[in-house]
């Protein structure tokens, strides 16, 4: 009796949560009904006509929707596959590194920026990058002419992978730095007395020791492919940049809250929603089968 009123208290402890999740995630979904109508505000959801998948063949139709379905997939890739060669390399620098006092303080600036908003750095890489900002600055001492970086489509998409992995890096090492600590020392010990140096013990042990958190990380990051980054993005893209900047989540910002085409918005709204429900579905099926990871 005991063991049953535990489980019934810390049942009760997610009556608040489970609350906010239906009247904030689950009674809103009723709302996707406006991507099959032509939903006219005056007449309520349920009074709007009833168009079927007029919005969807619309999307498809749309060179700009492919346009923007595209952005998305190489930011979003790129910044998957960086942000996990980056965050793992620097990890493994990181432990090479024996001076503690040393490591502790790159530690802690290394971790700083992913706690910063991207409203605050979305106005300080816009200034950095500006036409008189101080990336502008240093290369004329080399007699580079300035560039307006923010508003170039053959600058701004590589600005916006290069933030992210700058912002995340750190504290996405932790995991990895967590991993590399739970390697046996006498592992490294064995290789050295066989005569590895510091980087074929890198090679031959640290990284497959890590590789089930490698594979772990890169399979659940899967469920990702169309997030790219809303307000990184939001914050620092203009008008001119929309040919390679503009995502699916800008875009549908755009239409549905700037252009009021309520309907449409909804439908590539549905759409992306619909795509990330499968692969993340298919990512938590990869990471159970190669890393023994699962959810419940």
């Amino acid at each position: 009796m005991r063991s049953v009123k535990n489980e019934i208290y810390y049942n009760a402890m997610m009556v608040i949560g489970i609350g906010f999740l239906l009247v904030f995630s689950i009674i809103p979904m009723f709302g996707v009904i406006i991507a099959f109508k032509d939903f006219v505000p005056a007449k309520g959801m349920l009074g709007s006509a009833w168009v079927g998948l007029k919005h969807f063949n619309r999307m498809f139709a749309l060179a700009e929707t492919r346009n923007v379905i595209r952005n998305t997939l190489v930011i979003a890739i790129s910044k998957i596959v960086l942000n996990i060669i980056v965050p793992v390399s620097f990890a493994i620098l990181l432990n090479e590194l024996k001076v503690y006092p040393v490591k502790r303080v790159v530690q802690t600036v290394v971790y700083l920026p992913h706690f910063l908003s991207w409203v605050i750095l979305g106005i300080m890489f816009t200034n950095i990058f500006s036409y008189t900002g101080i990336v502008n600055q240093i290369l004329g001492k080399f007699g580079v002419p300035p560039q307006m970086y923010m508003i170039s489509n053959s600058s701004f998409r590589g600005i916006i992978i290069g933030t992210d992995v700058w912002k995340t890096f750190g504290y996405g090492a932790i995991i990895y730095l967590a991993a590399i600590t739970n390697i046996d020392p006498n592992t490294y010990e064995a290789a050295a007395i066989d005569g590895a140096g510091r980087w074929q013990r890198i090679w031959f042990v640290t990284l497959p020791s890590i590789q089930g958190t490698i594979v772990l990380m890169s399979t659940l990051a899967l469920g990702n492919v169309l997030n790219a980054g809303f307000d990184q993005i939001f914050t620092m893209y203009s008008p001119l940049v929309y040919p390679t900047g503009d995502i699916i989540d800008t875009y549908v910002y755009r239409m549905g809250i700037t252009k009021m085409q309520y309907s449409f918005s909804t439908a590539v709204g549905l759409f992306k929603s619909g795509i990330s429900f499968l692969l993340i579905t298919l990512s938590y099926t990869l990471a159970n089968k190669f890393a023994d990871y699962t959810i419940f």
